[in-house]
């Protein structure tokens, strides 16, 4: 899987800081932000999954496919029938057609930001963005108002997250596991394993000079978010490092061989194995990033033997996995890309491509009281628009915190004391929840 370099906002003056800590070896307090416990709301889901399809997947080959367009729109995929009576999904999903009633599809969102950048900072913080104020994404924002158990990072993206803490500050910011598990083999995280000789009683001794650290930092830079409560960065780091529990959340070996053969052996099955095994663990939230959706070229041919295997197999294998673990009601799991890619087939290759195309796209949602097995909205008979009104992402948002039992309307401040709502324009997709 594809790695993905984010902007934390760090400065200057805190990365110095980050420098200092990082000498102590305790390596997981360089990233590690404590979820301060807040208000626990009373919704269904107690933990939230994200994945990100970056690049833009094609709603028309996925989960939009139109057969009845005329040709040099509807490409060269056929759809196949679900377990789910009258919806129909792209013929090379088809262990994703034989668990649909475990997920619902949203058709016919639309925006309007096509670049890249601007769609993905959309869709993962689910407020439209500004020049002037940073959001922040679904992961800080759960943290925040969910915590967690102070042995497992409450925030964990695999290999990395293009959710931004923002104006929270980088307390709520991922721990970055950096890579992808393998299938068998015990997944080493920086900063949770205990390796080169490392004890515990080192450990003691390096959280003893980290706790003379943060004393000397103190009196400077006080109004520093990244210095907010980095007194207690240190002790969860130690406590989360030497934590058993937190060790063996990672350690996708501990499934059994029947439980993880559906997910298979590709980085993107067992990214989704794991994930299911952190929030089983007690982790808040986790992303999952599936880069190489930017099909201008070779659409047809790309999709069938490189993007669709793994998303199928892997996808299907989470749903299917946490309704096993009894873990698909209490856990919202969120699916999208950044745009949907153009209707008409472009010609820049023998079997032409897609461009982005931020007017159409799909989104793919569950648990939480999410009502699997239905389709939610419509696009018209090429995909170019909604039928009707259609969905933004802010409402997808909005429905995605509510799952999660988070009222989308509350009011943050920033370091300024601007008050600022959650989502901004959305408004919770009920059909979702009927």
């Amino acid at each position: 899987m594809a790695f993905h370099k984010t902007c934390d906002g760090v400065r200057r003056r805190d990365v110095l800081k980050i420098g200092v800590l990082g000498a102590t070896g305790l390596t997981l307090a360089n990233y590690l932000r404590l979820a301060e416990a807040g208000e626990v709301r009373s919704g269904q889901a107690k933990a939230g999954i994200f994945i990100n399809l970056t690049g833009g997947p094609s709603h028309m080959d996925t989960f939009d496919l139109k057969p009845d367009a005329p040709s040099e729109y509807r490409g060269s995929f056929n759809p196949i029938k679900t377990n789910v009576s009258g919806v129909e999904i792209c013929e090379h999903l088809p262990k994703l057609a034989g668990c649909a009633d475990k997920y619902a599809i949203l058709r016919g969102v639309t925006h309007t930001l096509g670049a890249h950048q601007l769609g993905t900072e959309y869709v993962n913080a689910g407020t439209r963005p500004l020049p002037s104020l940073e959001y922040p994404g679904y992961g800080a924002v759960v943290t925040k108002e969910l915590g967690a158990p102070a042995d497992i990072p409450p925030f964990v993206a695999i290999p990395n997250s293009a959710q931004k803490s923002g104006f929270l500050g980088v307390k709520y910011a991922p721990l970055n596991t950096g890579s992808t598990p393998r299938a068998g083999a015990p997944f080493s995280v920086r900063g949770i394993s205990l390796g080169n000789g490392v004890t515990v009683a080192d450990l003691e001794k390096r959280q003893t000079l980290l706790r003379d650290l943060d004393v000397a930092f103190q009196g400077h830079e006080k109004s520093s978010q990244l210095l907010d409560g980095l007194d207690r960065f240190g002790q969860q780091a130690y406590s989360i490092i030497t934590s058993k529990r937190s060790r063996e959340a990672f350690d996708i070996s501990r499934e059994s061989p029947e439980f993880a053969k559906p997910y298979g052996e590709d980085p993107f099955g067992m990214s989704c194995l794991l994930a299911t095994r952190l929030v089983e663990s007690g982790v808040r939230f986790v992303t999952i990033t599936l880069g190489g959706w930017d099909t201008h070229q070779d659409n047809f041919t790309r999709l069938k033997d490189r993007l669709l295997p793994p998303l199928d197999t892997g996808l299907a294998a989470l749903f299917t996995g946490l309704d096993q673990k009894g873990l698909l009601d209490s856990t919202a799991v969120f699916v999208t890309g950044e745009f949907g890619r153009t209707p008409k087939i472009n010609q820049r290759s023998a079997e032409g491509g897609r461009d982005h195309y931020p007017r159409c796209m799909f989104m793919l949602m569950a648990g939480g009281g999410i009502r699997g097995g239905q389709v939610v909205g419509q696009s018209d008979d090429k995909a170019t628009m909604p039928a009707n009104e259609g969905y933004s992402p802010d409402d997808a948002a909005a429905s995605f915190y509510h799952a999660l039992g988070i009222d989308h309307t509350k009011e943050y401040h920033t370091s300024t004391g601007r008050p600022i709502t959650i989502v901004r324009d959305g408004t919770v997709i009920r059909p979702l929840f009927s």
